[in-house]
């Protein structure tokens, strides 16, 4: 996810700085400056002088202890930095809402982390954040110097889900549980597309969270 947003900043000649534990990737986006960095190390903080907006991918998986820390608390910590930092927008890429009943959701760790850190950031940032809401990411993904082709699958389904099957399957969707499998993926492009925008405020004037079909339409929309 951080690559193809570097990739669609950098694309725009924006001054692009990637902060990760691990540094430069396997394969760098040309023109973006890499910076290895922990979130819970403060010494990182100094990267976001000058800096006009923030886009956080933090996020993964584990236990519940682990999932609350690294999509709640690492965010969390990333929002209160780039507030106190003076900084203007925040761009977090958190999770669709799901239609799983609460008592599930707010027993997992990683809907506990992404829900907390959205409230970190609309009480930090409640004119200029924007958390994007997507499910299914697809993309070519890479693991050390592999590349696992996600798209062979989230492609098709997109395509499906998002047509005419979509539209004849939407009255389902209210049903619970029914849209972990009828909510349709979404490219990694169109987040990173959408994340971009999002932080050169193209399009957000209303809305603070965006969900799969928003977050399609900001990356399609061209530019006025």
């Amino acid at each position: 996810m951080g690559t193809a947003v570097c990739k669609a900043a950098a694309s725009r000649g924006l001054s692009v700085k990637s902060l990760s534990r691990s540094g430069a990737p396997h394969s760098p986006v040309p023109g973006v400056e890499y910076v290895r960095g922990d979130v819970f190390d403060t010494t990182w903080t100094a990267n976001l002088a000058g800096c006009t907006a923030v886009i956080s991918c933090i996020g993964g998986f584990g236990n519940n202890e682990q999932m609350r820390r690294i999509n709640g608390t690492a965010n969390e910590v990333a929002i209160a930095a780039a507030a106190a930092a003076a900084v203007p927008r925040f761009v977090f890429v958190s999770v669709h809402e799901y239609n799983i009943p609460a008592f599930i959701t707010d027993a997992i760790g990683y809907f506990q982390g992404k829900r907390s850190a959205e409230r970190a950031l609309l009480a930090a940032f409640p004119d200029t954040g924007v958390a994007l809401q997507p499910g299914f990411i697809y993309g070519d993904r890479a693991v050390g110097e592999s590349v696992i082709p996600l798209g062979m699958v989230g492609k098709p389904l997109e395509q499906v889900l998002g047509g005419g099957l979509g539209k004849v399957l939407k009255p389902l969707s209210a049903l619970p549980f029914s849209d972990v499998l009828l909510a349709p993926p979404v490219s990694v492009e169109a987040v990173a597309e959408a994340a971009v925008k999002s932080a050169l405020a193209e399009g957000t004037a209303v809305r603070r969270t965006l969900d799969i079909q928003a977050i399609n339409e900001l990356a399609q929309a061209r530019e006025v």
